[in-house]
């Protein structure tokens, strides 16, 4: 018969593992289905399409679903994939960031703080990217959109007459600044995907393990 530790053995064996650490986990394919869907989605909008056509408001709705979808998981999804396995935390993010530099990580079930702390920042702004687009676009879904653009190509310019006149001057300020808003966050987000991307590559070598295979394939945590 194999032998048994001790009682006590037992119990500093399990001490010395945090919570954080034990036991492998998988993303599931919800939340690698909403990542990789929304990082699309990001790229095509900001680099291959071109802004206000009939792709760009599709996948600016595609976009808004994914999203959507996130969020609910958030709290009817399994425990790594739950908002509250990783609250912002800004003080402990950085305390991470320095963690990093002196190379003493520790591991995690879900996001690291740093990390949490960019989903959040990247939630938030796609949040206000397809806000701002809903009120430049009025609201319009990609169906109406293509209509009106090929009325447009056609020669039928009447589409695009405003019937009445009352708000027409506040609505078109409105959407002059969301057009603005829309930009500056378009362009900010890039600018954390790369941050993000990088950071991935930083912290996959410093714990000598690779972070994004499990997001790719939902390999096993190790």
């Amino acid at each position: 018969m194999a032998a048994s530790l001790p009682r006590s053995t037992a119990a500093a064996a399990t001490a010395a593992t945090p919570d954080s650490e034990s036991g492998p986990r998988l993303w599931d394919p919800v939340v690698r289905v909403s990542h990789w869907g929304i990082a699309l989605v990001v790229l095509f909008n900001a680099v291959l399409d071109q802004g206000g056509g009939t792709l760009h408001v599709t996948l600016g709705w595609i976009g808004m679903a994914l999203l959507a979808l996130r969020f609910i998981w958030g709290f009817a999804g399994p425990a790594e994939a739950r908002f509250t396995a990783f609250p912002p935390r800004p003080v402990a993010a950085l305390a991470h960031l320095g963690a990093l530099r002196r190379g003493a990580l520790r591991r995690y079930r879900s996001h690291n703080p740093a990390g949490a702390l960019m989903a959040y920042a990247l939630w938030a702004l796609l949040a206000l990217i397809m806000a701002t687009g809903l009120i430049m676009t009025g609201g319009r879904t990609p169906m109406r959109v293509a209509e009106e653009n090929a009325a447009v190509a056609a020669g039928d310019w009447s589409v695009l007459v405003k019937t009445g006149k009352t708000g027409e001057d506040a609505g078109k300020g409105l959407k002059k600044a969301a057009g603005e808003v829309h930009e500056m966050a378009a362009d900010l987000i890039l600018i954390l995907v790369l941050l993000h991307v990088a950071g991935v590559a930083v912290e996959s070598r410093a714990l000598g393990r690779n972070l994004l295979a499990p997001m790719l394939a939902g390999g096993r945590r190790q």
